[in-house]
């Protein structure tokens, strides 16, 4: 292959506007987020963002168009950033063993980043219904899981079915488990393990 070109003055000046612009963004989407947590929906305000920011309300306007817009992107950032811990797991040749490395990611998302959780799963803020596009790519975020519980149907671990199906079972068993532990009625991880290893187990093939 060869060598690159160079960007040029105006390459690098549009590189450098782009990555000023996503720093921000992320910048304004974690300010609301931890807003959102420390202070409640009615917290979210553009001018109380923006001053948290330290921008202009007009840049939130820009960016998102809207409240609604803007709740919109913490929406799809939550799950964008859960995708992420999920492709952070390093593949195990055995599908299966990769299937158990990527079991108590989703826990870890949630109490890492409990602001983003919140508006994800639990209505942090009341009136926000997220669309239907961004219900699909929220979604998408657990490719990862469809297509490893695929491979661990093809090599014979799980009963044949539609992976999302046992996905979206390991999704429930997780949600359920994340939700008392958050409401305090579960001090540690133990429930949640137990409750998704038996969700994987329930599809197990049993070998003699």
């Amino acid at each position: 292959m060869g060598t690159p070109a160079p960007l040029g003055l105006q390459g690098a000046y549009a590189l450098g506007q782009r990555s000023g612009y996503d720093e921000l963004r992320t910048r304004l989407l974690d300010v609301a987020s931890e807003l959102l947590m420390a202070s409640g929906p009615e917290s979210l305000t553009v001018r109380r963002i923006a001053a948290e920011a330290g921008c202009a309300t007009t840049v939130i306007y820009t960016m998102f168009g809207s409240k609604e817009g803007l709740a919109e992107a913490l929406y799809l950032e939550g799950f964008e950033r859960f995708r992420r811990r999920l492709a952070a797991v390093t593949p195990r040749p055995d599908p299966y063993e990769y299937l158990v490395a990527l079991q108590p990611i989703y826990r870890e998302a949630a109490l890492a980043e409990p602001g983003y959780y919140s508006l994800m799963f639990e209505r942090a803020i009341p009136g926000f219904v997220p669309s239907e596009r961004a219900r699909t790519l929220a979604r998408a975020a657990l490719n990862i899981i469809d297509r490893v519980i695929a491979d661990c149907i093809s090599a014979g671990y799980l009963t044949p079915t539609q992976p999302r199906k046992v996905a979206d079972a390991l999704w429930a068993a997780a949600q359920g488990a994340i939700s008392l532990e958050r409401a305090g009625h579960l001090s540690d991880s133990s429930t949640y393990d137990a409750v998704t290893s038996a969700t994987i187990s329930h599809y197990l093939i049993r070998r003699g």
